[in-house]
């Protein structure tokens, strides 16, 4: 394993340049280029067609669809759509593209010269250019059965699945992100939740990474200093989880800054990260784009998208996310911090939700950031999974707001609608939970409490209220905290006299 140099001191030395490739599976009902439906989990080989599985004769027809898709993430990226673009050939050899070759855009993308503002979680945005974000077909999955580590090497066998081949990509292509110094990991790893974001918001794509919807292959290079020319890059491939996107930078840049201090070259190579140990290891030496031998598909015409279907696709776009947090950041009124909280917490469309079922803002967030964030944390599960709904919780509140339970009493409701008791308002009847609020119950309860602590009694009728609180937590514990406190205080002063 190579020795590396420690992160802090490899970015004081050197200037860390960036490069991300953003793979988004669209979400289409068939392929890119034939009739096969695009399902995930699918049995092997069971999606396909003879233009899939690049049998002889099979020609390929354009879906429109997966056009428009790429239309909408290019407007999204504040890029140029061509008036004319064309497919090509990338040629290389794989066992998961049975054509030898991949069809893809190569100088003539469907969308170029973009951008996209990007928010760091202390609030700093970063601006990153787009080169281009073009159409293209995916490959097939390769299985490596035998050996310790699921890759080739050490495999007995392996195995091809050509349902995911010819499902409809978009490639998106940063330009080199420079000057973010020791801020490359989180820059990178924002990024590519924007992305994700904007993908979602679109509907162009599920965007589920577990699933590889979203795939990012990472390229990293150091230079001495931002005067120096650009130093020669890596890419960590198929990176398909933030952290992992965060964790590949920080490795790359540790370990290129050994090589360097070492007076060794970096090889311009793919790489490999692994999850388990947060480190890189080498693929193949990295081809350039001659090495493809690209050629325009023949069996293709151009794409031609006229400008007023653009315009309508242009039209048509919804409101996009970070337009949308600025929105409801006002309309909320929450604190930057707050708000910030909020996004990284991954709880602003369960806040939303929870707000549009009825809840205030401010009582949404108390729950999703409160008692439902601590949840989530004790089950080692993101927050949208935890088994409530945000009209529940907003019948939640609505049962706090009404004085029929408190917040004590709201968290035990809270047991029963996660142990699949039903809604709140079911748990409530169910369990006897609602607060007790008779006044002749609630006499009951107070004169107990007042008969067992007659020097408290006294002490009260002397002027000091200080020990009234040690009546009232008597009577809450009598009535198992179903009484309404504050009609226990005015009941016992009453009876009291003071």
């Amino acid at each position: 394993m190579t020795e590396l140099v420690d992160y802090a001191d490899a970015v004081k030395r050197y200037d860390p340049v960036l490069g991300i490739e953003v793979h988004v599976e669209l979400g289409t009902r068939t392929k890119m280029f034939c009739a096969a439906e695009v399902q995930f989990g699918g049995e092997p080989n069971s999606q396909t067609t003879p233009v899939s599985l690049g049998l002889p004769g099979a020609l390929p027809v354009v879906n429109g669809k997966a056009v428009e898709y790429a239309i909408r993430i290019g407007l999204a990226l504040n890029c140029q759509i061509a008036e004319n673009c064309r497919f090509a050939r990338k040629n290389y050899f794989y066992p998961d593209v049975p054509k030898n070759f991949q069809t893809s855009q190569y100088d003539e993308p469907i969308a170029y010269d973009g951008w996209i503002d990007i928010e760091l979680d202390d609030g700093t945005v970063v601006r990153v250019e787009i080169e281009r974000a073009h159409m293209e077909e995916d490959a097939g999955k390769n299985t490596h059965v035998g050996g310790s580590t699921g890759r080739i090497h050490g495999a007995e066998y392996s195995l091809v699945d050509y349902n995911r081949a010819g499902i409809p990509l978009v490639e998106i292509v940063t330009k080199p992100i420079e000057g973010v110094g020791d801020r490359a990991p989180e820059v990178a790893r924002a990024y590519v939740q924007t992305l994700r974001d904007i993908f979602r918001a679109l509907d162009v794509s599920e965007a589920r990474m577990e699933r590889g919807n979203v795939r990012a292959d990472v390229n990293v290079s150091l230079r001495p200093t931002p005067q120096d020319k650009l130093g020669t890059r890596t890419e960590t491939k198929n990176v398909n989880s933030f952290r992992s996107v965060e964790r590949a930078v920080r490795y790359e840049i540790s370990r290129q800054a050994a090589i360097l201090d070492a007076g060794a070259a970096v090889i311009q190579e793919t790489r490999h990260f692994h999850e388990d140990t947060g480190t890189t290891s080498p693929g193949r030496v990295k081809s350039d784009a001659e090495d493809y031998r690209y050629f325009p598909e023949p069996d293709l015409v151009p794409v031609a998208p006229s400008r007023e279907w653009v315009e309508e696709i242009r039209a048509t776009l919804p409101e996009l996310p970070a337009a949308r947090r600025r929105r409801l950041h006002t309309e909320w009124g929450f604190a930057d911090a707050e708000m910030r909280d909020v996004v990284n917490a991954g709880a602003l469309d369960l806040i939303g939700a929870t707000v549009a079922a009825g809840a205030t803002p401010a009582a949404a967030r108390k729950w999703w950031m409160g008692e439902l964030a601590r949840r989530a944390k004790q089950a080692e599960i993101g927050l949208e999974e935890v088994a409530i709904t945000p009209a529940q919780i907003a019948e939640l509140q609505s049962l706090v707001d009404a004085g029929r339970i408190n917040d004590k009493i709201a968290r035990t409701v809270l047991d029963g609608v996660l142990a699949g008791e039903g809604d709140p308002e079911a748990v409530v009847v169910a369990r006897g939970l609602e607060i007790v609020s008779d006044d002749g119950a609630l006499l009951e309860a107070v004169d107990a409490a007042l008969a067992a602590q007659p020097d408290i009694v006294a002490k009260v009728r002397g002027g000091n209220l200080g020990p009234v609180g040690a009546i009232i937590g008597a009577v809450m514990k009598a009535t198992q905290g179903q009484a309404d406190a504050k009609r226990v205080r005015e009941l016992v002063l009453t009876r009291i006299g003071a």
